[in-house]
């Protein structure tokens, strides 16, 4: 993803980027209105108006990524009889204000940007007080920042592919710096400095994150809100979190209400292995969705299934039950939550290790990480992509499955659990799951990371003991694949993963805290009091 900075900004936005360039129907401009916040901050603010009588409907996108790249979405707005309103960010091209720190300004706290731009636009003559806020990564972002401040005039979000905790999922993925992301989109969208050093000055989950967390508010929105993320998304356990936590947890007007759709997709299109027949659901379409509560008052709701998601496979694979779309009537599915068992021979196995004393140990070397290849990224390679070029090196250790004879679906959460020990006060435990095909190559399906000293808590820190054993969960998040016969899963230990996360030190220090890093032998207990494992959630159709 090599280019500008606008460049890459409109890659993060998705879909704004697709239509960007089409023009207005009719030929119509929008007027640009500096709209003032409740501190007195003016934002720049382009309203798109259908020609005829009114009042109309509105549809609402706030963007760090410039307004003006609204322009095709407004003329799918006036064809459908929307008026469309598009604002850049606090800070952010024509907008007044500090664009630090970024999404703050437009949640439930002091400033409430989303709300005050919500309540003006149901204010003025051509609005019939009806909004509904759209949104694809950050302008996504913005609509889970906005919504817990419960603005009167909202009736509706359409959010896609996008966090529900910064901290969690865009910041310090289990407690570890998710550099690739974080960094290179602040730098590259040309953010204000300030706000990498203050995400770096709070390694720890403190209140500063806990006021860019709305899964932590979601009892507070009361819009319905249908969530579309990407098994391969940034931010895939975000928009599975939203929808989880506002669908069952959120207040009246949004529980029950809402829907999810997972897609067989990055943060854009995947790299090395596409999937076929993938499409969008019609059920999903973010116009019909907007129809359904702004002109039809909900009537219809029960005929969109509540979660829509797509099962991968094999795309060489003819007969595979996977590569189609299925429904369900909520989330997570059922599923048959198993433990295969990690062995020294290197071996995956349902049957626990009988060995009293067996493990593994390897040396990690910070100054020599482990490069990313594929998975959940942005600026850097994404996707299922072959992890064979990194499978050889003496610091990851590969556990792999029987050859199967017939057709598995894991199709939920993964996490992996380990007794693991150090010779360093921290460290860092990664996990990978990968479906190996007939020909070897090692496709990436999740991975995922722990920080040692974030083992039992991202609130506070604690030290390892030299070579003592402790127990460590990695959160691989969740997918939904069919693994063919003649395909074995694959399960990778180790203990970097670079850039897509910044490698740890083994100092015990802060993050960043100086350039200094030492070598650490890690090991892996694998026995009968300590079985390491991982936990797939498998489907029995």
């Amino acid at each position: 993803m090599k280019g500008s900075p606008y460049r890459i900004a409109a890659v993060i936005a998705a879909g704004l980027a697709i239509v960007a360039a089409a023009s207005i129907a009719q030929g119509q401009s929008p007027q640009t209105i500096m709209v003032p916040m409740r501190d007195g901050v003016r934002l720049a603010t382009d309203v798109y108006v259908p020609d005829g009588g009114g009042p109309w409907p509105t549809a609402l996108i706030c963007t760090p990524y410039s307004r003006k790249g609204a322009q095709g979405f407004a003329r799918q707005a006036l064809e459908r009889g929307y008026a469309l309103v598009a604002q850049d960010f606090r800070g952010r091209f024509d907008s007044e204000g500090d664009d630090y720190p970024v999404f703050l300004a437009g949640g439930w706290g002091e400033h409430q940007d989303g709300y005050d731009t919500v309540e003006w636009i149901a204010r003025q003559e051509w609005s019939n007080g009806k909004v509904g806020g759209f949104g694809m990564s950050a302008p996504g972002i913005a609509l889970n920042m906005m919504a817990p401040s419960r603005p009167p005039h909202l009736v509706c979000c359409y959010v896609s592919v996008a966090f529900s905790s910064m901290y969690h999922q865009a910041a310090y993925q289990g407690g570890a710096f998710r550099k690739a992301l974080l960094e290179t989109w602040l730098t590259l969208s040309k953010f204000t400095p300030k706000n990498l050093e203050l995400f770096r000055a709070h390694p720890e989950y403190d209140d500063f994150w806990r006021a860019l967390d709305p899964e932590s508010v979601a009892d507070r929105v009361n819009v319905p809100t249908m969530y579309v993320g990407g098994w391969y998304d940034i931010f895939a356990a975000g928009t599975l979190n939203s929808f989880v936590t506002v669908h069952k947890q959120g207040d009246q007007g949004a529980r029950g209400k809402c829907r999810l759709v997972m897609e067989p997709y990055g943060h854009g299109r995947n790299e090395e292995l596409v999937f076929p027949d993938a499409g969008h659901p019609q059920a999903a379409d973010m116009w019909n969705w907007f129809d359904l509560w702004m002109k039809n008052d909900g009537q219809g709701i029960e005929d969109i299934p509540v979660v829509q998601y797509y099962v991968m496979g094999d795309p060489g694979d003819p007969n595979t039950p996977g590569n189609q779309w299925r429904t369900a009537d909520d989330w997570p599915i059922p599923a048959d939550m198993r433990k295969i068992y990690f062995h020294t021979d290197k071996r995956l196995r349902l049957r626990p290790p009988q060995d009293l004393f067996g493990s593994v140990a390897y040396r990690y070397d910070p100054k020599d990480p482990v490069p990313t290849i594929g998975g959940a990224n942005l600026t850097i390679s994404k996707g299922p992509m072959d992890q064979r070029p990194v499978e050889d090196r003496p610091d990851v250790l590969l556990f792999d499955s029987p050859v199967f004879d017939r057709y598995i679906e894991i199709t939920g959460p993964v996490t992996v659990k380990l007794w693991a020990s150090s010779t360093a006060p921290d460290t860092d435990f990664t996990a990978k799951l990968c479906d190996v095909y007939p020909d070897g190559r090692s496709m990436l399906v999740l991975d995922g990371i722990v920080r040692a000293r974030h083992r039992n808590s991202m609130e506070t820190s604690e030290l390892l003991e030299r070579d003592k054993i402790y127990e460590f969960e990695i959160d691989l998040w969740a997918t939904s694949l069919v693994v063919s016969p003649g395909h074995r899963l694959r399960v990778a230990l180790s203990s970097s993963n670079a850039p897509r996360f910044e490698p740890n030190p083994n100092t015990g220090r802060p993050p960043g805290a100086d350039d200094k890093a030492e070598a650490a032998t890690n090991t892996i207990y694998i026995n009968a009091e300590h079985p390491s494992h991982i936990v797939l959630p498998v489907v029995w159709r």
